[in-house]
């Protein structure tokens, strides 16, 4: 089978428990899935666009109420869809940041959060982690006040991950964004590995922005995303334009300048909105997860010579191992050399993990089964035990 020439069907989450990092949350569901069928054509959603032709005013499909809808689960005032949340960052960046304005991010902020500061000409800072890749209130409190004394200036902005792409680790962003707001510093909360995924309240972490990916974690086609803010700051980041042609006096009537007028066209948005319902049930099961994970991580532990990096016990399915000194020495004389550990792991129908890793390398268990969680759990450790590695399981 195949979509064309020379494309291949892909079919990775049909025949694989799929353990891929990046890949977990964001399998689309099955309505997900005919709306791709029927909204695929770029511009479908605007069958029924009337003045003043904004896609958050759109009733047919019911996109207009579907923003109100993500605004209240995610506890905001206000949301708009966007291409992934990198465009988030962008649009809270061009907004709040003026050139060489200091901005706080973290030790693990993801790089495109940086690269939304440079767009916007401001300058980095990053707040250290702990030895436990935990980014603490005392950390961010003695960053800002080490930027204030040597920049004179304050922080415009601070960007700070809920569970960062590195470790998978939950950090404590109610109490890093107290302390930011005892300095008057705007916080946006990165939720690209939460939204969606778990249960979050905006409001009660404190955030001025929150940011979520559909693609990553919410079971939406790719690129989409959610930017929900507070009243506080809607004006500012949701400003409308004002621009006027020289020539032709043409006005553009209540686009919004970050979000470039529209933002998701077609299937990324009706995709998005037809998981909704799904991913609302989800994120009520996640300790479920949670479970299956550390019931994952245990069997790995139970490997001689094999830790986790992450926190331990896990709050979230995103993790990160080292097998340094287990795996990685069997790579050293397998005929696979590194390769040998993803090999055996397809050949029992688990994918996802990095081709040739065998010393530090991530997984994320998100949407398994009770029953599939054991059987990953045993053939990570049966793989181990067939290559004379000592397990205590």
């Amino acid at each position: 089978m195949n979509c064309g020439e020379g494309i291949d069907t892909r079919q990775i989450d049909e025949l694989y428990i799929n353990l891929d990092p990046i890949q977990a949350g964001g399998r689309l569901t099955t309505d997900a899935m005919k709306a791709v069928l029927a909204y695929g054509d770029g511009y479908s959603v605007c069958d029924h666009c009337n003045k003043p032709f904004r896609l958050d005013y759109i009733s047919k499909p019911p996109l207009a109420e579907f923003h109100k809808d993500l605004a209240a689960f995610v506890n905001m005032d206000t949301a708009r869809l966007v291409p992934g949340a990198r465009r988030g960052f962008q649009a809270v960046a061009d907004a709040l940041v003026k050139p060489d304005d200091p901005v706080l991010l973290t030790a693990y902020s993801h790089y495109t959060e940086f690269i939304s500061v440079e767009q916007a000409r401001g300058t980095p800072f990053e707040i250290p982690a702990d030895e436990s890749h935990i980014i603490t209130k005392d950390a961010a409190a003695d960053r800002i006040e080490e930027v204030i004394r040597t920049t004179g200036k304050k922080p415009a902005l601070m960007f700070v991950e809920q569970v960062d792409y590195q470790y998978g680790n939950l950090h404590p962003v109610a109490d890093i964004i107290k302390v930011a707001h005892q300095y008057d510093i705007p916080v946006l909360c990165n939720g690209a590995y939460t939204v969606g995924i778990m249960e979050v309240d905006g409001k009660a972490l404190g955030a001025d922005f929150l940011v979520g990916s559909g693609h990553k974690s919410m079971a939406a086609p790719a690129p989409s995303g959610v930017l929900a803010t507070t009243n506080e700051w809607a004006e500012t980041v949701f400003r409308t334009t004002r621009v006027k042609g020289d020539l032709t006096g043409r006005t553009f009537g209540i686009k919004e300048v970050e979000m470039m007028g529209c933002t998701l066209m077609g299937v990324t948005s009706v995709g998005m909105m037809a998981s909704f319902p799904h991913v609302k049930k989800r994120v009520k099961e996640f300790d479920s997860q949670v479970k299956y994970v550390n019931q994952i991580v245990d069997a790995l532990l139970s490997i001689e010579g094999t830790t986790v990096q992450s926190e331990y016990l896990r709050k979230h399915t995103l993790t990160r191992m080292n097998t340094t000194e287990s795996f990685d020495k069997i790579a050293k004389t397998h005929k696979k050399r590194g390769f040998f550990l993803t090999s055996a792991l397809k050949e029992r129908g688990i994918t996802g993990i990095l081709a040739g890793s065998t010393r530090v390398w991530k997984f994320n268990s998100y949407g398994v089964t009770e029953e599939q969680a054991k059987y990953v759990a045993d053939a990570f450790v049966d793989i181990a035990k067939a290559e004379g590695l000592s397990c205590s399981s």
